[in-house]
């Protein structure tokens, strides 16, 4: 008998995405929404929300790494790095077309997770947390040190507009249309994972991974997948973003944006694949916000200088992060579902 059978579940409520008719109705018109965005928002708006769902991508993966299984990454930028600079290399050295060179770029940043997914197994906690800051080190080490004609050193790699089918992605419409897609599946991916049986062993491993183990759960394999599938979803997203931005870098690939992610999730709420998706939201539409603040504030207040306006701006968003950790640990998804059950239970008290 598999172990791991009992966390299946017989019940088709608990494995199915949509439950009801008004999320089949909410979902739809989401869905609907996101197709004719381009067709009524500005350039800049189409630009932010084609980022938006290329970090959403790589938070989704962080979210079942750290959120489900409870192994802690801060090497999640370096992954994506990853997957950006296989995607590049495939795609302008070896020409290969964008549904070859995407998933590869996919499966080898998940090979480079797994290496410390094998790690997991003997650490935790904040020594697994600085097993994964060496991805960054390493990461950063291998582009900058390898022959140049292979990763392009510190001057990058520039790729031609991605092309399926004859049909090449080269503007911002087309771009934000391929991202669109390829988010959707991976979303999709990551709901069935959380609702699968998988996803119930990611959970009692977080928990109690001795505890898992005396119940004949193979906590070896589990957390070397979790780092696994994080990885993978990382890769997809540096792909993307290889193929967004038609140029990649080291600099785009910091612990900084590797603290972001985290940040995303802690906001949204950990554990919580919907959570993930509202932190993305709510963190880059702030960023957006004081990006957008800033010239405006040191326009009419010119002795402060930019560097101080942005670095203030930092500061507020930290200090905004530092408030979920205290106040809403748990993230705006637990703040929504109480929400929910008050609704449900209202008038009664109880």
């Amino acid at each position: 008998m598999d172990p791991a059978g009992i966390f299946a579940t017989s019940y088709r409520q608990d494995q199915s995405l949509i439950r009801t008719r008004n999320q089949a109705i909410a979902l739809l018109i989401l869905v609907v929404a996101l197709f004719f965005l381009p067709m009524v928002a500005e350039v800049r708006s189409v630009a932010v929300m084609t980022s938006m769902l290329i970090t959403a991508v790589v938070v989704l993966g962080l979210q079942i790494n750290t959120g489900l299984a409870g192994q802690v990454n801060i090497g999640q930028a370096a992954f994506m790095g990853v997957g950006a600079y296989s995607t590049a290399v495939l795609a302008s050295k070896l020409h290969l077309p964008i549904w070859l060179a995407l998933p590869a770029g996919g499966v080898f940043a998940a090979l480079f997770g797994l290496i410390f997914g094998l790690a997991a197994v003997r650490i935790k906690g904040f020594y697994l947390a600085l097993t994964t800051i060496a991805a960054q080190i390493l990461f950063h080490f291998f582009v900058l040190n390898l022959p140049q004609k292979w990763l392009g050193g510190s001057n990058g790699i520039t790729m031609e507009p991605a092309e399926l089918f004859g049909f090449r992605f080269e503007t911002d419409t087309s771009t934000y249309y391929l991202c669109l897609v390829v988010a959707m599946i991976m979303i999709a991916g990551a709901y069935g994972i959380a609702r699968s049986r998988h996803g119930r062993i990611f959970a009692a491993v977080r928990d109690d991974d001795v505890a898992s183990g005396m119940m004949g759960i193979n906590v070896v394999k589990t957390k070397a997948l979790a780092f696994l599938v994080g990885a993978f979803y990382a890769g997809i997203g540096g792909g993307l973003w290889a193929y967004y931005v038609r140029f990649v870098a080291i600099d785009q690939f910091t612990l900084i944006h590797s603290i972001w992610f985290i940040a995303m999730i802690i906001v949204g709420g950990m554990g919580s694949i919907t959570g993930a998706l509202i932190g993305v939201f709510v963190i880059r539409m702030a960023q957006e916000s004081i990006t957008s603040m800033g010239p405006a504030l040191v326009e009419r207040i010119p002795f402060l200088g930019g560097d101080l306006v942005f670095a203030a701006m930092n500061i507020f968003l930290g200090s905004v992060i530092a408030g979920f950790l205290i106040f809403e640990p748990r993230g705006l998804m637990h703040r929504w579902n109480i929400a929910k059950r008050s609704y449900r239970m209202w008038p009664y008290p109880y």
